[in-house]
């Protein structure tokens, strides 16, 4: 694995850095293929919806070119892409003018079992809870613990995911991962305006429904809507789409709606 520092070969981190003293900043995590990071138009936009956000002032041009030159030299596997608020010195007030630190790691493609996608996943339920904060929703910030904490609920290799949902028991996502319902031939999805992540490839999907004429709904879900549900599957930007064929005493097929945005969740992460 090789990583840079603001374009640099470095391996360790300033320790005055805000990223690791307090998580002050967005990361991405991206898929390398053929020398080519996939879907990079859909991170950069929600890097820079991020930086916007938490007024991170960072030249985005550069870290646009910057990842084009890791994932070359990277040629297959995943690169994190971590952009930081930058150093400085003790306490939550951000130094004025401090440069944002951009860092990139490289390591291989995960090897995730191809049962996964050929015959479907089961999902835990977790009982960590996200929690609402309409200004951090979406976003993929560095305070990842709720995640942490999910994840950390079990062991066992039978479940590949977890799913979260909010203090209200509204259905969100999975622990690294976006959740999409199929019932009637509509493509369902959570309302992430309160907590969760916008993943790219949950962005991606909903742009090519609408060119496919699926329709399609962006809304609260109930954990009800599980049980009424023809299909569930979760997708993330590395492996695509999982079906997911378990969740507690409820059980779906891998239905063709499913399949037919897996190749095409195949194709964008190829392309």
């Amino acid at each position: 694995m090789h990583s840079w520092i603001d374009g640099q070969d470095a391996a360790a981190v300033n320790l005055q850095n805000r990223g690791l003293a307090y998580g002050d900043g967005l990361f991405e995590t991206i898929a390398v293929r053929g020398g080519r990071p996939s879907l990079l138009a859909l991170h950069l936009d929600r890097l820079a919806l991020g930086c916007q956000r938490l007024a991170i002032e960072a030249d985005l041009t550069l870290v646009r070119n910057e990842l084009l030159q890791f994932a070359q030299l990277l040629g297959e596997g995943v690169a994190k892409l971590i952009l930081t608020r930058g150093d400085s010195q003790r306490g939550y007030a951000p130094a004025a003018g401090a440069p944002a630190r951009r860092i990139l790691q490289g390591s291989p493609l995960p090897a995730y079992p191809a049962e996964h996608a050929e015959q479907g996943v089961r999902l835990y339920v977790c009982q960590t809870r996200l929690a609402e904060q309409p200004l951090l929703a979406g976003l993929k910030h560095l305070n990842r613990l709720e995640q942490v904490l999910a994840r950390a609920e079990w062991q066992d290799p039978a479940f590949a995911e977890g799913l979260m949902r909010d203090g209200q028991g509204r259905v969100i996502e999975g622990v690294y991962s976006n959740l999409f319902l199929v019932r009637d031939g509509v493509l369902l999805t959570a309302e992430l305006s309160r907590c969760g992540v916008a993943g790219v490839m949950r962005a991606a999907l909903l742009e090519q429904a609408v060119l496919l004429g699926i329709p399609t709904q962006v809304r609260d879900l109930p954990l009800e809507a599980l049980e009424q549900a023809d299909e569930v599957f979760v997708c993330n930007s590395v492996y695509g789409i999982w079906p997911v064929r378990e969740f507690a005493a409820l059980n779906w097929p891998a239905g063709p709606l499913t399949r037919k945005l897996q190749a095409v969740a195949r194709t964008l992460l190829d392309t």
